[in-house]
């Protein structure tokens, strides 16, 4: 789907009133542990934009403790609805298909209060809240908007080592949510791609929409009052991680580079930090210090060690994590976008990452980092060393990469969001009148801003 707003083929009317399904994972819970992650972020930065443009929003999520109010208000026009659904603890996302109903019976209760057409668009995030958006739109007769965020499909076919598949039920739920939707949005063209090559999605269904960042928070500044404020010596070659820690994740790919950096280059030693900070997420939580664990293995643990471990940060302490770096590193498996990359970009530093998913599109290879093709602690160990000991590359590297982040905003992804709800809205409408005629359903393609790439 391509082309401008002023050439669709339906009159499209922007929403009033938003509900989003975030089952699994509360805008409210803090990025880098848990399942908080990248997506909590994009809801909550494209709610509070959407509530400055006068569209109300409700956020239901399901409940994981019995002191949690019923509704949170995050800011005036934004809602968070806590749903009871199963045990408040002690589930984890695998164990939440057998709570979706549950859920849904939550989410369908909280409308029935309200009088008919309170919602005008539902938007699920993750294939579980996709299960619950498409009863509620079958329900309250409202198009259903879905970002997948990550595809079973595509990270089975990029496991790390050891990393268990994702399950059949979950590839199954996609498929179903796939051909549901009214609008499925990619955060990437590749992501786009994928749901139309792996999933039969209908390439006039599908549009993409990349993700921002906060430039207002998420901007250069003082690297020496950063390092002071972590602890970390002016002239010191700082290495960061950021996000949670689990194999998908691989920050182990980064210990293993810094062993070979220290291998070749033994008086580094005095000099470098490894840090990483985030917390046991997902397959991680089985072992909660292997990384720890590998880090000892590897020599860089220790009192006397190069490896750091800070708890997630918020605020200004992820600023100064980012600002503190000579290179931050994405060495995931697999990344639908990669928001940690723009993030610390947008704050002057250069990013290493791996070169998969959306990754190519977060990062400028060769103009605001470097993308590394496999995994290898040698081909990681080379492109690490190429900024992170190069001065002067590092600082071209680090203004160019500015550059880029400044392409990406959360008010151009939120301007595009509404968009595309206005724009299922009137084909919806559309189609319901058809079928209500007795003429035989079409599906016809709107056309959106430039704001929305193919």
């Amino acid at each position: 789907m391509s082309g401008d707003c002023a050439g669709r083929a339906v009159d499209a009317v922007l929403p009033n009133r938003v509900s989003v399904l975030s089952v699994h994972t509360s805008p409210l819970e803090q990025p880098g542990t848990g399942d908080a992650g990248g997506m909590n972020v994009y809801i909550v930065q494209t709610a509070l934009r959407m509530a400055q443009r006068g569209v109300e929003v409700e956020i239901f999520t399901r409940a994981t403790s019995s002191e949690l109010p019923p509704v949170v208000e995050m800011v005036p026009g934004v809602l968070v609805r806590h749903v009871a659904a199963g045990p408040f603890e002690g589930l984890g996302k695998d164990d939440l298909p057998s709570q979706l109903c549950a859920f849904t019976a939550g989410v369908l209760r909280a409308e029935a209060r309200h009088e008919p057409g309170w919602y005008d668009v539902v938007h699920s995030h993750y294939w579980l809240s996709g299960q619950v958006g498409w009863l509620a739109r079958d329900r309250w007769g409202v198009p259903l908007v879905h970002s997948a965020h990550t595809l079973a499909r595509v990270k089975n076919a990029a496991l790390a080592e050891g990393d268990r598949p994702e399950p059949k039920v979950r590839v199954i739920g996609e498929d179903q949510v796939v051909a549901e939707a009214d609008r499925l949005i990619g955060n990437t063209e590749i992501e786009t791609r994928q749901l139309v090559e792996l999933y039969g999605a209908d390439p006039w269904r599908t549009v993409t929409i990349p993700p921002g960042v906060d430039l207002d928070r998420f901007r250069p500044g003082d690297r020496a009052a950063a390092r002071a404020a972590l602890g970390i010596a002016p002239d010191a070659v700082v290495l960061a991680f950021v996000g949670r820690i689990q194999p998908l994740k691989a920050p182990d790919v980064l210990l293993r580079a810094a062993a070979e950096l220290l291998r070749r280059e033994p008086p580094l030693r005095s000099r470098l930090v490894v840090l990483v900070a985030g917390g046991p997420s997902g397959s991680g939580l089985a072992e909660p210090t292997a990384l720890q664990s590998l880090g000892d293995s590897l020599g860089l643990g220790g009192a006397d060690g190069v490896l750091r471990f800070l708890p997630p940060q918020s605020g200004d302490g992820l600023v100064d994590v980012y600002r503190a770096a000579d290179v931050v590193t994405v060495p995931s498996h697999n990344e639908s976008f990669g928001l940690v990359a723009l993030e610390a970009q947008a704050c002057g530093t250069p990013v290493v990452a791996a070169r998969v998913g959306g990754l190519p599109v977060a990062v400028a290879d060769g103009s605001s980092g470097l993308l590394v093709p496999g995994h290898g602690a040698g081909e990681w160990a080379d492109a690490l060393a190429r900024v992170a000991l190069v001065p002067a590359r590092r600082d071209e590297l680090g203004a160019g990469a500015v550059e880029h982040a400044r392409g990406f905003s959360w008010d151009r992804t939120t301007d595009a969001l509404l968009a595309t709800y206005a724009d299922a809205g009137a084909e919806f409408v559309a189609r319901q009148e058809r079928l209500s005629t007795g003429e035989a359903p079409a599906l016809q393609g709107g056309a959106l801003a430039g704001m929305i790439d193919r």
